[in-house]
């Protein structure tokens, strides 16, 4: 829902300025699906507001969970027909993570991402960005907050596409979401993940430098992260070397390092010695922190790691030095999980 709109017609029907706040706190912050929830309006404007203006800039045409109910991915359809996947994730028990898209498609032509083969269609709206953040409030009200009235959830936007790729709306939605009279979500609850652009990242840091941040790495070698991620080959690792130093001396935040496991393609002991390597090669080590990802399984042509050696390039990072965690996959049973948003492909 744009709240500038909703703002002008309450103006345009003479309404007093403390009724948007009390809109704004039923609608974004509790998570009210409808206007004829909000009981401190009359009947007249309720109705009104139902036939005016829209709660969400989208349809939802299908809601998937998975069978261990940790992850929940929604199918939607935008007002021009395009599709776009959203998922909430819950990683903790009474913790979820709503993972947003940015673009119908992505640019970006990972090889090993199945979101990466559907080519490049249109950038999100900030509305229609916004409004996933919306519908999955709506959703942990209706489900989980009857158990649990302070369920919150966190924002990451890892969705489809690349936030970077489409900032001038990704940055109109951050300040959407960190609106202390809109979201009112906190600035550290909020992730953006890139495969890493530096101008988008070195602006983040101007202007979001308590937002998370996290870097689709996944190798440390430049041949073969310009074979499998076009990105590479105008933001090279010499290049973002000096991005993330610049970036450090800007905001001293943590940076998370996603290192997607691909078996036979960028999981040996020299993998793990050039990861290293580069990671410290570029200062503030104790500043990075790789999350490895078992890779999620797609119609795409490569395996997962074993186990085993998913410990083993574990274990070879933290004894030089760089701190590492396997991160757990969910959702992988929905087509949720990294790398296998696909619009319902």
């Amino acid at each position: 829902m744009d709240a500038e709109k909703l703002e002008k017609f309450l103006q345009k029907n003479g309404q007093p300025s403390f009724r948007l706040k009390q809109i704004n706190q039923a609608i974004f912050q509790k998570g009210l699906a409808t206007f004829s929830e909000v009981s401190t309006l009359s009947k007249d404007l309720r109705q009104k507001l139902e036939n005016e203006i829209p709660m969400l800039s989208f349809e939802v045409e299908k809601i998937l969970q998975s069978s261990d109910g940790d992850s929940i991915k929604a199918l939607l359809k935008m007002s021009d027909g395009a599709l776009v996947e959203t998922v909430l994730i819950s990683p903790k028990t009474d913790l979820w993570s709503a993972c947003i898209s940015c673009q119908v498609g992505c640019p970006m032509s990972c090889e090993f991402c199945a979101t990466g083969s559907l080519g490049f269609r249109r950038n999100l709206t900030f509305e229609e960005i916004t409004d996933q953040v919306l519908f999955w409030r709506q959703y942990v009200r209706e489900n989980f907050s009857a158990k649990n009235p302070q369920l919150k959830f966190n924002i990451v936007y890892m969705g489809m596409g690349e936030p970077f790729a489409n900032w001038e709306n990704v940055q109109k939605s951050l300040k959407i979401l960190l609106d202390e009279n809109l979201f009112d979500f906190a600035s550290r609850s909020i992730s953006v993940s890139t495969v890493g652009i530096s101008d988008g990242i070195l602006d983040l840091a101007q202007k979001f430098p308590q937002v998370n941040l996290a870097w689709s790495l996944h190798f440390a070698d430049d041949e073969k992260r310009s074979k499998y991620m076009p990105a590479n080959r105008s933001e090279n690792l010499e290049k973002m070397r000096e991005t993330w130093r610049k970036y450090f001396s800007l905001t001293r935040r943590k940076v998370f390092v996603e290192y997607v496991m691909l078996k036979g393609v960028n999981d040996s002991i020299e993998d793990a010695q050039k990861l290293a390597a580069y990671l410290k090669s570029i200062g503030n080590s104790q500043l990075l922190h790789v999350n490895l990802i078992n890779y999620n399984e797609t119609f795409k042509n490569f395996s997962p790691s074993s186990k085993k050696q998913v410990q083993i390039f574990k274990q070879f990072l933290e004894k030089n030095g760089i701190k590492a965690t396997v991160r757990k996959s969910l959702g992988s049973d929905i087509q949720g999980a990294c790398g296998q948003l696909a619009a319902g492909k």
